[in-house]
This record gives C-alpha cells, structure tokens and sequence, in this order.
C-alpha cells in the first residue's frame, strides 16, 4: 500500500509513517527485514548530526550575543555589585593650635572593625571567639546581628588602636574587617575643655569652638572605586572619584602656657576655699584676645563618659551673674562722664547705711566720710548708691549698653548669653534698682562681659568684642572719654594698695589697678541667702595695661572666708605674676621692685637696707588719686 506524504507534517511523523509501512510490506511477503545496517546511508547520518550541531552552535551564539550586546549592561551591573565598591576616603579634622601653633586638638589614625552580619549568621559557631576577641558578651553580640541579618554592615568596634583592630582580625572570622577612621586627641584635657569642646564617634563638633568652627574644621571626605574578594579585602583601586579635602587649621588667641596658670591657680583656690566652681577669664587689652578661659569643675575631653552636662558649661561665657562690687568702677566713670561728680567729690556714708526701699544699703563697716577715690578703694556700697543718685535713669542705664552689659560679647562662642540689664520704664525696672545697679545687685553678666567692660577702661576708653581667632581683629568702639578712663584706673590702682580691699593682688614691680566684689547669692525664696560670690576684676599693668582678667568663686565656704580680696585676688595675683614674665612686659614700678630687691639682699647678707631704697612708697599708698 502506498502512502503518499501528507503535506505539513514534520520529518519525525513522515519517517514515522515511512517505517510503518515497510513493515507491513515485509509481513505482507513473509520475509524477514532487512538488517539496519543495510537501511540507513552514513552520509544521511552524517548530514543529520551535523544539523543538528549546527543548530546548537547558532542557539550558543544567539545567547552570548544577547549577554554580551543585548543585555550587556544589566549583566555588568550585576557583575559589578558582587566585586566593585565604591568606598570613602577619611579625611582627618583640621588641627586646633595655640596662638604660638603649639597643638590643643589633633586628629589621629584609628581603626574601626565592622562586620556582615549576612556572613556572620552563617558561622554561628565562631561567634563566642569573635566577642570574646571584641571584649563583649556572646549572647548580646549574637543579638546585634540577629537583629541586623538582613543588612550587610554594622559596626563591632569602633575607633580603637590599629594593633587591636589587627589582633581581632587574626581570629579570622569571615564576614569581619576594618576601615580608617581618624580621632580627636586633646593635648591639654581637662585644662581647655571648656573652650575647645569635643566631637562625637563620627568625629563632629559637639561643643565649644569644635561646635562654633566645626565646617572650617572638618575637611570633606573623598571616593574611590575599588574591587574586593570574597573576603572583602581590597583587590584593585579601580579610580578616584573625588579626592578627600582636609580640614583647615585654626590658630587660636589661646595662649596655653597661660592658660595652664589659669587652670592651676583656680584649682587650687577651689581647694582651699571649699567654693562649688569657679572661672576665670584673661584678655589682651589692646586686641580683645582671649589668652585665656578656665572652669571648674571640668572634664577630660579624651575620656567622655560618666561626667553630667553641668561639668561641661562653660561658666566664663554661658553662666550669668550679678557682678557686685565689680560695678563700682563703672558707677564712677559714668558719673564723671555726666559731670555729676568729680575725682574730688566726698561722700558722707555715716552711719554705714541709707534705706532703699524696704532694705538698707549697707557698708562692710562705716567708713565716714569718702572722697571718690575712697568709695572704690573701700568698696563703699554707700557712696556708690550717692553717687548713682546723682545720675539720670536713662544716662546711667544706656552708659551700661555701651560698656556691653545687656548684650552679648559677640565673641563666636555657641551659647554665649547677653545678661540681664533692666530697662528704664520697664516691669524690672524699680524704685529701688538703680541704687542696687550701683554696686551690682539687680542686673547679671557673664564674666567674659565683665574683662571686657574693664578692658575698655585700660584701653583708653575703647570697648573691642573679644575674639578666639588670632588674627581676627575687631573694631574699636570709643564708649568712654580717655581722660576719664585713666582717672578711673588710677583710682583702682588704690585697691591693690596698702588701705585697699585687695592686696593680696599687689605684684611686685608692677601697678595693679582692680576690684574686688562679694556678692550674696539669689535663692529660690525670692530673697538672698548667705552664700556668696566672690570677684576680683583688674588691669595690670596700670600705666601701659596689657591684661585685663576676671576672677569668679562661687559659694566658697564662709567658714574659709568669702570675701573677693581673700579668695579671688590671690588668684589673680599669681595668674598675672606668670603671663607678665612669659609675655615680657617691662615693669612700670620699677622703684618699689628695686627696694624690694635691696631689702632681700640686705636680708641675705645680715646688713641694714639702704633707708632711701626702704622709704620709698609706692604710688597712691595714702588713697585719693595717684
């Protein structure tokens, strides 16, 4: 039977049919059939599996096209995340320098260990080793990176030494490695942490001037492409993408040598008057540098932890208080200016009390009758409440504006405060305030506004916004005529001397103009207690003054003694005594130096001192104006 080929049917059906039909041929005569051998031709074979080849190396060929130029780019992108990283470049924080380029803040070169917690969820097992290696509790390790075993980053260990970084490493867990990160060291610690601040783990200004000045400081960090192994080491620097900038110096007023007097002298006077805190502040006159700015209590920038934010104020610049007698020498000035009086007025403060108000303006003790120099060479609250009386509300207050009380100092310190400073006419303006303003009750400062109000008076009357950058130099503000200035000055010159209240600040071979104030502390009552704040404010020295500094000890014990001139003076005295030898100022009392020296060596030698060299005074001894 003959089967003709039905169109459209494939070459597997047609031989199909094909083979069917021999068969039935071959029963149909009874035959045997032919062996296979003999059906099939090998060149038919051949041709077939060649095809068949053929198709397989056109599909191959079609593949990688499609990989290689179809797809290429998507494939390229999936190769590259597996080995291709892009990874940041540290860059180190600019370096904090005294004015003398000594360093007070450097960055320095740490390690910090960070982990997969995808490959480490796969290790179990080595997970005890790894937290022992880390100093930290396997259970609470195995708990980070359960909670993190999706993500492919955390950190164990953060900014340690590059040889225990190395030591955890040898361990040689998979999924853990390294990176370069930079830390913050301060030379000095605890003696200019309040000025300079700290940074965080990231290595960000957190406080201070670290704070104030932290985008100047801490530089911009680059990129690179690189390729790591299945161990996530670097392999290859594939390119830069963005070169790391480093952060830019800052060359500071601070002078560190003096400020290490400043620090040690506060220390001690805390030590030895039992006093809560403390500050100090130091400036250059005829600049507004700040060359120094001390705190107690205080903290170790380079080991944070465990210390409140109360040891972390910066008391000279945040902290507001009411500066007692500190405004006496202001008082005074401002009434000369006014014409109201003059250096040669007197005061009768008998019986060492005037009312105000429902209170009393109380002296130390009665001091009679004073001439003006005497009122600031014995602090007499009396006189300075007559003198004040004599003054108009509005010409006393804005004379305070501008000597800088009420606002801030503009220095660039974060949270610098602006004080208090009653408004004439106003709610917090009473009756009664402008007598207590006198002697400084009734309105509050910081200590940086109190150096720099009586900077203005060493410097001829001129007020400068005080300054943490060398080379910065602000503008000059003329607040008080020179002439009178100097008056004033030479008045406080009084105070150091024998009659005055604060001897104890006397420096030999040089004239120190100053004053002291005692001032009792505000309760929560409404009403003052009897613990105390103790100042000391000067300029030395007088005839070329070169430093102004400020004194604050708060609630020394009284058992110990709580007035200015006992607690504070000495505190200036041995600052001041320091800073004029290491800054090389001549002295400008060179006759008392001189004698002071005869009768030393006369003592050495068990001879009498020369009697012209021994009966010298010093200048203004007896009061009233030198």
């Amino acid at each position: 039977m003959n089967r003709r080929p039905i169109r459209g049917q494939g070459l597997g059906e047609r031989l199909g049919e094909w083979w069917r039909a021999r068969r039935e041929a071959s029963g149909a005569r009874g035959g045997r059939p032919r062996s296979n051998r003999a059906r099939y031709n090998p060149r038919h074979r051949l041709l077939l599996v060649g095809g068949v080849m053929g198709l397989c190396a056109v599909a191959l060929v079609a593949r990688a096209f499609t990989l290689q130029v179809v797809n290429s780019e998507f494939y390229r992108k999936q190769g590259d995340e597996r080995i291709l990283r892009e990874i940041e470049i540290p860059t180190s924080r600019g370096m904090i320098t005294d004015r003398n380029g000594e360093p007070l803040a450097v960055s320095t070169p740490v390690e910090s260990v960070w982990g997969n917690p995808q490959e480490l969820v796969k290790v179990p097992d080595r997970i005890p080793e790894l937290a022992e290696a880390l100093g930290v509790p396997a259970d609470e390790l195995m708990r980070r990176i359960s909670q993190r075993a999706t993500r492919e980053f955390m950190y164990l260990k953060r900014r340690i030494n590059p040889d225990q970084a190395q030591a955890i490493l040898a361990h040689e867990v998979p999924g853990v490695y390294s990176q370069r990160e930079f830390r913050r060291f301060y030379p000095q610690g605890e003696a200019l942490s309040h000025v300079l601040g700290f940074t965080n783990v990231d290595d960000n200004g957190q406080e201070g001037l670290e704070l104030a000045f932290d985008e100047w400081l801490k530089g911009k960090p680059g990129s690179k492409r690189v390729i790591r192994d299945s161990r996530g080491r670097i392999v290859e620097n594939v390119e830069l993408i963005e070169a790391a900038q480093p952060g830019h110096d800052l060359n500071l007023t601070i002078d560190r040598r003096i400020q290490y007097l400043t620090f040690r002298e506060l220390r001690k006077a805390l030590e030895r008057t039992g006093a809560s805190s403390g500050s100090a502040v130091v400036l250059d006159v005829a600049t507004g540098e700040i060359l120094a700015m001390a705190n107690l209590p205080t903290y170790n920038p380079n080991a944070l932890g465990g210390q409140g934010a109360d040891t972390r104020r910066n008391r000279a610049v945040t902290d507001v208080i009411e500066p007692g007698s500190t405004m006496k020498p202001l008082t005074v000035a401002i009434g000369l200016e006014s014409g109201a009086i003059t250096p040669t007025s007197v005061f009768d403060t008998n019986p060492g009390w005037i009312p105000n108000g429902r209170y009393r303006t109380t002296d130390h003790r009665n001091y009679g009758v004073l001439d003006t120099t005497g009122v600031i060479r014995k602090s007499s609250n009396v006189g300075a409440a007559k003198i004040v009386h004599r003054i108009d509300d509005k010409v006393f207050y804005d004379f305070l504006r501008r000597m800088g009380y009420g606002s801030s100092t503009h220095s660039g310190f974060p949270g610098e405060s602006s004080g208090v400073l009653p408004v004439p006419g106003s709610a917090s303006w009473y009756g009664t305030t402008k007598q207590g303003m006198s002697y400084g009750y009734g309105l509050s400062a910081t200590p940086l506004q109190i150096a720099a109000a009586y900077a203005a008076l060493g410097n001829g009357g001129r007020l400068i916004a005080p300054t943490f950058v060398k080379g910065q130099r602000n503008e000059a503000r003329r607040v008080l005529d020179p002439t009178i200035a100097g008056e004033v000055l030479h008045m406080m010159q009084t105070v150091t001397e024998p009659g005055g209240t604060a001897t104890q600040a006397a420096i030999l071979g040089y004239h120190v103009a100053g004053k002291t104030g005692t001032a009792r502390k505000y309760n929560a009552s409404g009403g003052y207690s009897r613990r105390y704040i103790s100042f000391f404010a000067g300029l030395v020295p007088v005839e070329n003054p070169r430093f102004s500094m400020v004194v604050v000890i708060d609630d020394p014990d009284p058992a110990k003694g709580y007035f200015g001139g006992l607690v504070s003076a000495p505190v200036f005295k041995n600052v001041m005594d320091g800073a004029l030898r290491l800054m090389d100022v001549p002295p400008d009392d060179i006759e008392t130096w001189l004698a002071a020296q005869a009768e030393e060596d006369a003592r050495r030698s068990g001879a009498t001192p020369p009697l012209a060299a021994a009966a010298v005074p010093r200048a203004g001894a007896q009061g009233g104006t030198p």
